[in-house]
């Protein structure tokens, strides 16, 4: 109520549900972590929090309204963007607003700048610029939208304030795809309230009636109501989820080539060459972790001691182990390569997902972490049927992935994986490439043969997976267009 007993406009932050009272239920399930999270289960890397989800609310409404500490602005880098948040806020807040603002001399992508909420309900208003989002530059607006989340945090921080006010940053003028950005969005607020929640009681994201949907979608992934909620919003988790404090990995720091994979990377001199060399590191890499006694198995299976069933078993328990290990390791460095996604159906309503070749630095990277990144991405996807469209296009001997990695991804996934798979396009094949692949698919695994379809051409693709439902790298569209004009091209001397 304003003093003349009017209905104020404005909404007090402190009597907003905070996004943990809207699960009580799940809240007050009887289920214990042990009857949830089974053995060899991986806990998801942002662990239900019953203190961090009472700090969060999630309004639909105008950020201008909010009666906190601060609201955010989203602006562009002269701070006289037109969009419907900041015109909002000039209007509430009065024309002194205008005149603060060009003490500020602008601001910086990525950058937060404070002034005064003047006639606002809010004490300050946090100002931050946006990145500019195009497809080829991915990973500096990851960066500049972090930073964004990140220094607005801070800058909340260093004021001591109470309470913080988010509206959407990325503006729909700035083409940053909405989800995308929402995950940046959360997981940064989730971490700073990790390390700093001491500081801060209620960060609200005020959010329009087209971007609460998403909000309401991807917030159980990185705010758990519960245990519950915690175990099924795992899968859905991106490869990338960023570092320790939600910032984007930079790939380009990450891929390296290791002389000795498996061996410590220090480049300590060893005091001792007998018996008190460590070598507590052997055995210590995914792969080994996850194996068990592989020797112990074999010879159980030859001496034909484990059944049919219990063979099955061990198979699928194995398969898990992978699962768990790739939900919760950081696949960042693998998912920047783009050389497996999921575009669009083919001409059977049947998903289709995209390999591409030239993609694949396979001297460059680390494969366990590829076959972990490729469980991570189909797991979801193998439960019904799929097709597989592999770009062999321009590839050289340095993406060729060589037959022991195959029959090792083959012998881990689980059998949905092979039951479901139901064709593989194989485009633009070489001679060489050809031969591999029959002598792969007649001695080294079962049932694939039938299921490979050679194809030389895009045209000879389209007949099976309209143009429109795939995602080409130019590169392929490139390629194809220049052969078959090669091909269409008549030869010297030839007559009509």
């Amino acid at each position: 109520m304003d003093p003349l007993g009017a209905p104020s406009q404005f909404v007090d932050v402190d009597a907003l549900p905070s996004w943990g009272d809207s699960c009580r239920d799940e809240l007050n399930s009887s289920d214990t972590t042990a009857e949830i999270f089974q053995e060899d289960t991986v806990r998801s890397p942002f662990l239900y929090n019953k203190d961090i989800n009472g700090k969060v609310v999630l309004w639909k409404g105008d950020v201008a309204l909010l009666n906190c500490t601060a609201i955010v602005n989203t602006s562009n880098e002269s701070l006289t963007d037109k969009n419907p948040v900041s015109e909002s806020i000039f209007m509430l807040a009065g024309p002194d607003l205008k005149e603060d603002l060009q003490k500020l001399k602008g601001c910086r992508t990525g950058e937060a700048k404070l002034t005064k909420g003047f006639n606002l309900a809010a004490r300050f208003i946090i100002h931050t610029v946006g990145p500019k989002y195009k497809s080829r530059y991915r990973t500096a607006a990851e960066s500049s939208l972090y930073s964004c989340y990140r220094n607005v945090l801070q800058l909340a921080k260093e004021q001591s304030m109470s309470s913080v006010g988010f509206c959407v940053i990325n503006s729909a003028k700035r083409g940053y795809p909405l989800e995308d950005a929402t995950h940046i969005a959360l997981r940064t607020v989730r971490r700073f309230l990790e390390i700093h929640g001491e500081t801060i009681e209620k960060v609200v994201f005020a959010v329009s009636d087209l971007e609460e949907a998403t909000y309401q979608k991807l917030l159980p992934l990185y705010f758990p109501r519960s245990l519950k909620e915690e175990n099924r919003s795992l899968p859905y988790l991106p490869a990338d989820i960023g570092n320790a404090e939600g910032e984007p990995v930079v790939p380009e720091r990450q891929i390296r080539i290791s002389e000795k994979p498996g061996a410590p990377e220090d480049n300590q001199e060893e005091e001792d060459e007998g018996l008190g060399v460590d070598l507590s590191f052997i055995g210590s890499h995914a792969f080994a972790r996850m194996e068990g006694d592989i020797d112990k198995q074999r010879k159980l299976i030859l001496q034909g001691q484990l059944s049919e069933a219990a063979l099955q078993k061990q198979h699928q328990r194995n398969y898990n182990r992978w699962l768990c290990q790739a939900r919760s390791e950081d696949l960042s460095d693998i998912a920047s390569l783009k050389a497996l996604y999921q575009t669009g159906v083919d001409n059977c309503g049947r998903t289709v997902m995209v390999v591409v070749g030239r993609n694949i630095p396979v001297t460059l990277i680390d494969m366990d972490k590829a076959l972990l990144y490729f469980i991570h991405v189909m797991d979801h996807i193998a439960v019904k049927e799929y097709v597989l469209v592999y770009f062999h296009t321009l590839t050289s001997e340095y993406n060729h992935l060589d037959s022991d990695f195959l029959k090792k991804l083959y012998d881990v996934v689980d059998v949905k994986y092979k039951r479901n798979l139901k064709a593989v396009y194989f485009v633009h094949p070489t001679f060489r490439s050809k031969v591999s692949t029959w002598f792969f698919t007649t001695f080294s695994v079962s049932g694939l043969k039938d299921k490979i379809h050679h194809v030389d051409s895009l045209h000879q693709l389209f007949s099976a997976i309209s143009p429109e439902q795939i995602d080409f790298p130019p590169f392929v569209l490139e390629y194809d267009a220049r052969v078959r004009s090669t091909r269409s091209s008549p030869s010297p001397g030839m007559v009509y």
